[in-house]
């Protein structure tokens, strides 16, 4: 995966990979920043301008958000392709996992501002992709899909389903340049994009009150 994302808690991750503490929290709980790590795990290094000009921004405001994400160690100047009047930036890690609840629960804001960062950055691309779909030859277009599936599953069910879910993507070659550079003829750059959304049901609630209540003689007039 190159977008961040919430895994198991006691899952070890690679090298490749950053968790999150509550310092990286704060420094990506900004849609621009997480747009800019994005871009720079998806096409790798590259400049603030360049960045900009991708992202609709001015290139003061990109370089900006790339100097607080060097900062907290998302990303760093590329010297290799940098000079004197032209900074090149590159990501530091892969991936980047979310897993510590406790976290979330002492940085509320944080963890919301990050979290509807992502998601915002999920929808753009979804957007991105719709623009471009009268485009693609119909080969492509046939593989595009956006569907839901309305489930009523208890904590444990759905936690087993995400593991089902991660156990199928995983087995598919991941869009990294080493990967890119042994794919098979024909290989496109794929985003799958994954929801389990647990939506309360306040009037699923007051049915079972209401039922309760006749059953044990205690309906009010």
């Amino acid at each position: 995966m190159t977008e961040p994302s919430e895994i198991p808690q006691g899952t070890n991750p690679d090298p490749n990979t950053v968790v999150l503490d509550a310092k990286g929290l704060r420094a990506l709980a900004h849609p621009v920043r997480v747009q800019l790590v994005g871009l720079l795990r998806k096409h790798g290094p590259s400049t603030a301008t360049r960045l900009a000009e991708q992202l609709g921004v001015n290139s003061g405001t990109a370089s900006y958000h790339l100097r607080q994400l060097g900062a907290a160690g998302f990303v760093e100047e590329d010297t290799e392709r940098g000079n004197a009047r032209e900074r090149w930036w590159r990501s530091v890690h892969r991936t980047t996992w979310f897993n510590d609840h406790d976290l979330a629960e002492r940085e509320p804001e944080a963890a919301l501002a990050y979290l509807q960062s992502v998601a915002a950055t999920y929808t753009m691309r979804t957007q991105q992709a719709l623009n471009g779909l009268q485009t693609m030859p119909r080969e492509w277009r046939d593989t595009f899909d956006m569907s839901d599936w309305a489930l009523r599953l208890t904590s444990e069910e759905a936690s087993a389903l995400y593991e089902e879910l991660r156990g199928v993507i995983t087995r598919y070659r991941q869009d990294t340049p080493e990967a890119a550079a042994q794919a098979p003829e024909g290989a496109e750059r794929f985003s799958v994009i994954t929801y389990l959304l647990p939506e309360s049901d306040p009037s699923a609630s007051s049915a079972v009150s209401s039922s309760a209540e006749k059953a044990t003689g205690t309906e009010k007039p």
